[in-house]
């Protein structure tokens, strides 16, 4: 949308989005979030950055839809933006120091199948020799067989495995499994 007719839709947009986007959340123990992304939380995204920084020329448009589309499954994905959640700003940085690795550590599964784990960070490294980062991306590939399963009806949970944090959602809400379901085409 032009930049005018997003001002002129963004309050219904946005309540619809935020609906939307709280519907595709998981969240895994008590701090760490997965918003799974699709087209239409892509699209959102880059109406709220080009309306932030007034972005209205086309070669600026083309720049941000580069950076975002990366972040929509192409079929035989799941892709989610992490988040490690902790208000306490020294909490947080302790435990940013104790959970390195935490973005190679999650994983999903298909009933029958073995966990597959998430392929982080393609854009840039978002961890250090001290402490990882608040915020991952996560893609998860499946393969047709996988897909197929869980067409079928196949449950699938989520989690991470580290030792400092080992939690898992099995099974996913069924809400929740079904959208991802759609993100397969």
């Amino acid at each position: 949308m032009s930049l005018e007719q997003y001002a002129r839709e963004r309050p219904a947009f946005r309540a619809r989005m935020i609906a939307y986007r709280h519907a595709r959340q998981l969240g895994v123990g008590n701090h760490c979030t997965w918003s799974f992304e699709d087209r239409q939380t892509v699209q959102y995204q880059i109406q709220e950055m080009l309306r932030t920084e007034r972005i209205f020329e086309p070669e600026g448009i083309a720049e941000e839809l580069a950076v975002y589309n990366s972040l929509v499954p192409d079929g035989n994905n799941l892709k989610a933006t992490l988040l490690i959640e902790f208000v306490d700003p020294v909490e947080r940085s302790q435990q940013l120091t104790q959970l390195r690795g935490f973005e190679r550590r999650c994983w999903m599964r298909v009933q029958g199948f073995e966990p597959v784990f998430a392929i982080a960070d393609e854009d840039l490294p978002r961890e250090n020799d001290t402490k990882t980062s608040a915020v991952h991306f996560l893609r998860f590939e499946f393969t047709p067989v996988m897909i197929a399963a869980l067409k079928g009806g196949a449950a699938l949970a989520a989690g991470v495995d580290l030792p400092n944090y080992h939690h898992s959602v099995e099974p996913l809400p069924g809400t929740l499994r079904q959208a991802l379901i759609a993100d397969f085409g």
